[in-house]
């Protein structure tokens, strides 16, 4: 009962509030993310594979920087918060990257755990430019729909990699 007293009595939360606390998780996410490629890119069994993930390394560095413009925008400091999502698409990156290390089937498993990072942050834009839409913040929402933009292209390239012949030699080497 506590708990209903408290939110009773706090500042009635709105748009506003979802928007800054989703810019603070897609933060943190991008943030763990960076974190993550360089060590998908190394364990990767081709180069091809390797390219693209150190590909989308510097295309995150970019809209981290484009989150910290939208954070300033609202005269915030940029800041992130647990996300336990991200972390568990994550943690299921690391799994495959330990359970098939020196298997073909290492990159087709690597490309399916990118593309769930990256259909969470397809999600996660896709909302936020809304909102930023909704709320009439034409720079945010033009930021974010960059960002947006990005991570739909890598989603359809990482489709093309795994059809190109990654999900193939998985196979090959199964049979």
């Amino acid at each position: 009962m506590a708990t209903t007293r408290k939110a009773a009595n706090a500042e009635p939360k709105g748009l506003e509030d979802l928007f800054l606390d989703g810019l603070k998780d897609i933060y943190y996410a991008e943030k763990k993310i960076l974190k993550a490629l360089p060590k998908m890119a190394k364990g990767a069994q081709t180069e091809e594979v390797s390219a693209a993930f150190e590909k989308h390394r510097m295309e995150t560095e970019g809209q981290v920087e484009r989150l910290t413009q939208v954070f300033e925008i609202l005269g915030k400091r940029a800041q992130g918060k647990t996300c336990p999502a991200i972390d568990g698409i994550l943690e299921e990156g690391e799994e495959i990257l330990e359970e098939y290390k020196g298997t073909s089937a290492l990159d087709a498993g690597l490309v399916a755990a990118a593309q769930a990072v990256e259909h969470y942050e397809i999600a996660r834009y896709g909302t936020l430019v809304a909102w930023a839409g909704t709320m009439g913040m034409t720079d945010a929402e033009e930021l974010l729909q960059a960002t947006l933009d990005e991570e739909m292209a890598t989603d359809e390239a990482l489709t093309a990699l795994g059809e190109g012949g990654v999900n193939n030699a998985a196979l090959q080497e199964a049979a």
